[in-house]
C-alpha cells in the first residue's frame, strides 16, 4: 500500500509541478509568435493534471468522477497536447484539427459505453490505451521526417516510445490475465509510473525547448530575409554564396550566377506610385521562387536588383534557366494593376577555385547586365570571368 501511495504522491507532484511551470511559460510567451501553441499545450496539461488528480483520489470519491470523468479528461488532454505540438511545428491543417476533435469525442463516447455495458477494468485499460496510442501516433513522424533538428528527433522518439508502451499495455490488458493497473501494487506499477514520470518531464521540457528553437529559427529567418520579397538579404546571401563557392572549388564543379533588374522600373514607380512598384517586386520574387531548386540562392540586393546563384549549372543549363525566367516575366501582369514588366539579365558561369570571390563575380556579372540593357533590354547577355578574358558575348 505504501508503494501505491508513493506512486500517487509522485503523480500529484508531477501534475502540480508542470502546471505551475506552464503558468510561468504562458506568462512569458503570451506576446510571442507561437502563443496559440503555448495556450493549447497549457490547457492540455491542466486537463491532464485534473485527470490524474481524479484518478489518484479513486476510492475516496465517486467512481463516476475517478473513472468516467478522469479517463475522459485524459483523452481530451492527450488530444490537445498533440494539437499543440503540431501547431508549433506548423503541421496542423484545419481539417486535421477537426478530425482530432471528432475522434476524441468518439473515443469518449466509446469509453462511456464500455462503462455502461461491460465495466471491466481490463477492457477500460485496453480501450483507453489504444485510443491514446492512436491520438499520439502522428507525433511519431517528427522523428522520421527530413530536415528535422536533433531536438525534434528526440521529441519524436519520446512520443514513439510513449506510443509503443501505451499500445503494448493495452494489448497485454486485453489478451492476457496480467495486471496492468496503476492501482495494484507491484513491480509493473513502480516501473510504469516512474517511466511515465520521466517521460512526462522530458516531454514538457522538450516542448519548451522546441518552442525556443522555433522562435530562434523564426528570428533567424526574419534577420536573413528581405521583408518585402522574402528573398535572401545581402549579408545572408554573401555568407551562403561564399560557402557554395568553396564547396564547388573543392569538387571542381561549375556554378552560374545571374544578376538582373526590372526594365524601366523607375518609370513604373513614377507613373503608378511606389505601392505599385512594391507589388511588381513581390510578383517578380514569387514567380522566380516557384522555379528555384533546393540549393539555389536568390537574393535582393536593393531596389529592383536581384541575383541568383545556381550551383552545379554549366553554361547550357544556365542559359536555359535565364531564358526561362525571362520568358516567365516578360509581359507579366499583376492582378488589379495596369502594369506589365520585363527584366534584363547578366549571366556568368565559372568553375571556381580557392581564390574565387563573390564580389568579383558580381562585378563582372554587373557589366554583363548593363550590356544586356544597352542591347535593348528584355534580354540575356553572358559575361566572362576575368581569368577567362574580357567580357564577351
Amino acid at each position: 500500500m505504501t508503494l501505491l501511495m508513493d506512486s500517487k504522491a509522485i503523480l500529484l507532484s508531477l501534475g502540480i509541478g508542470y502546471v505551475f511551470s506552464l503558468i510561468m511559460i504562458s506568462a512569458y510567451w503570451q506576446d510571442h509568435i507561437q502563443a496559440s501553441a503555448v495556450k493549447i499545450f497549457f490547457v492540455s496539461k491542466c486537463i491532464q493534471t485534473a485527470a490524474w488528480c481524479l484518478m489518484i483520489l479513486r476510492g475516496g470519491i465517486p467512481s463516476f468522477l475517478s473513472v468516467s470523468v478522469g479517463n475522459s479528461a485524459m483523452l481530451i488532454g492527450a488530444s490537445l497536447e498533440v494539437i499543440a505540438l503540431l501547431t508549433l511545428l506548423h503541421e496542423l491543417q484545419p481539417q486535421t484539427k477537426r478530425r482530432y476533435l471528432v475522434y476524441t469525442a468518439l473515443g469518449i463516447i466509446g469509453f462511456q459505453l464500455i462503462i455502461l455495458f461491460d465495466n471491466q477494468e481490463k477492457l477500460r485499460i485496453a480501450y483507453c490505451s489504444v485510443v491514446i496510442a492512436l491520438l499520439i501516433l502522428p507525433t511519431c513522424r517528427i522523428a522520421l521526417g527530413r530536415n528535422r533538428s536533433l531536438l525534434m528527433r528526440m521529441m519524436g522518439s519520446l512520443y514513439l516510445l510513449l506510443f509503443a508502451s501505451t499500445l503494448i499495455r493495452g494489448m497485454i490488458a486485453l489478451l492476457t490475465d496480467a495486471s496492468t493497473s496503476y492501482y495494484k501494487t507491484g513491480m509493473y506499477q513502480l516501473i510504469s509510473l516512474l517511466a511515465l514520470y520521466l517521460v512526462s518531464i522530458m516531454l514538457n521540457m522538450g516542448f519548451v525547448l522546441l518552442l525556443k528553437e522555433q522562435t530562434n529559427q523564426e528570428l533567424i529567418r526574419l534577420a536573413s530575409r528581405d521583408d518585402l520579397t522574402g528573398a535572401l538579404n545581402r549579408r545572408t546571401f554573401a555568407l551562403q554564396a561564399d560557402q557554395c563557392l568553396a564547396d564547388h572549388a573543392k569538387r571542381g564543379m561549375p556554378l552560374s550566377y545571374l544578376l538582373f533588374d526590372i526594365d524601366w522600373f523607375k518609370a513604373i514607380n513614377d507613373t503608378y506610385g511606389h505601392d505599385a512598384g512594391d507589388h511588381v517586386l513581390q510578383d517578380l520574387a514569387s514567380r522566380i521562387k516557384r522555379d528555384l531548386g533546393r540549393d539555389d540562392l536568390f537574393v535582393r540586393y536593393g531596389g529592383d536588383e536581384f541575383g541568383l546563384l545556381l550551383p552545379g549549372m554549366d553554361e547550357t543549363a544556365s542559359n536555359e534557366a535565364a531564358e526561362r525566367i525571362k520568358k516567365v516575366l516578360t509581359g507579366a501582369t499583376i492582378h488589379g494593376l495596369p502594369v506589365t514588366y520585363s527584366i534584363s539579365i547578366g549571366v556568368l558561369t565559372i568553375v571556381p577555385d580557392a581564390g574565387t570571390q563573390m564580389e568579383s563575380l558580381y562585378a563582372f556579372c554587373d557589366k554583363a547586365l548593363y550590356t544586356a540593357k544597352r542591347n535593348g533590354r528584355n534580354g540575356v547577355f553572358r559575361g566572362r570571368f576575368a581569368e577567362q578574358g574580357a567580357i564577351s558575348s
